[in-house]
């Protein structure tokens, strides 16, 4: 590896992450919070169960950030054409991308910071460095779920910690740390929060951050009243988190328009 390789984005990023959260996680421990109180008194239950979880928050962490997103196999362009031609409906005009020159796939995007096309793509995380995608977004959101549930333990811990009943100036030495972390971490399980509500909407509705934001320059969603994709709560969860029914975006949205031009016909 190259010593330049050593200072992306991508190693700085998931380096002060990592930091960031033992850092935080060490201050929770030194302080006189709860943390502190059940390791002197010889329960360490808890503390350990709250280690494992930020451990585990870590661990989903990298494994979203390191893994393939879904991206679109660099083909060469006959054999591109012979697959699309048996397995996706002719109704289903496939763009070519202008940056990959490769067949996109439905509810596919090119993204820049990446450099490749993402299968049904959300969104490119900077705190991630990493597109969130077909492959990595059902872990996506469960690192939400355990990071927003981690940071709300360590909201309790932290509070547990502070004593207002002093003099300004002591106040500041011995609980000024633990402070701004409360406050870090008020700022963080907010973010967190807002992030998992919304992709919990998504998810339950089967669209993307990008679909959301600019169906109005997707030509798949641009003339479409309702989202050709949705099947209802629980299809949508089973397929987003299970992977069942199995079925390519073309099939769905080729029903969709059959569905759309009988009614039509039908009126």
């Amino acid at each position: 590896m190259a010593p330049w390789a050593l200072l992306s984005p991508g190693v700085l990023v998931r380096t002060g992450h990592t930091v960031l959260t033992w850092g935080i996680t060490l201050v929770l421990f030194l302080h006189d919070t709860e943390l502190r109180r059940w390791e002197e008194q010889g329960a360490l239950l808890l503390p350990l169960a709250f280690l494992l979880l930020v451990l585990g928050s870590l661990l989903l962490y990298l494994s979203v950030s390191l893994m393939d997103p879904g991206y679109v196999n660099m083909q060469p362009q006959e054999e591109s054409r012979e697959e699309h031609a048996a397995m996706v409906p002719q109704v289903v005009a496939l763009r070519r991308c202008r940056y990959c020159l490769v067949l996109q796939p439905l509810r596919t995007r090119h993204c820049q910071e990446c450099g490749r096309c993402v299968r049904r793509y959300d969104h490119h995380c900077p705190w991630m460095e990493n597109c969130v995608g077909e492959r990595n977004h059902p872990l996506f959101v469960a690192y939400l779920a355990l990071q927003l549930a981690v940071l709300l333990w360590a909201l309790s811990l932290a509070w547990s910690g502070l004593r207002f009943f002093q003099p300004w100036g002591q106040w500041l030495q011995s609980s000024g740390l633990l402070c701004a972390t409360f406050l870090l971490l008020c700022l963080f399980a907010m973010v967190a929060g807002l992030l998992l509500a919304s992709h919990l909407y998504l998810v339950a509705s089967n669209t993307t951050t990008w679909e959301f934001m600019a169906s109005h320059r997707i030509a798949y969603l641009r003339q479409r009243t309702s989202n050709p994709f949705d099947r209802g709560l629980i299809r949508n969860l089973a397929r987003f988190f299970c992977g069942w029914p199995s079925g390519s975006w073309e099939t769905l949205w080729a029903e969709e328009e059959e569905q759309e031009e009988g009614s039509c016909q039908a009126v």
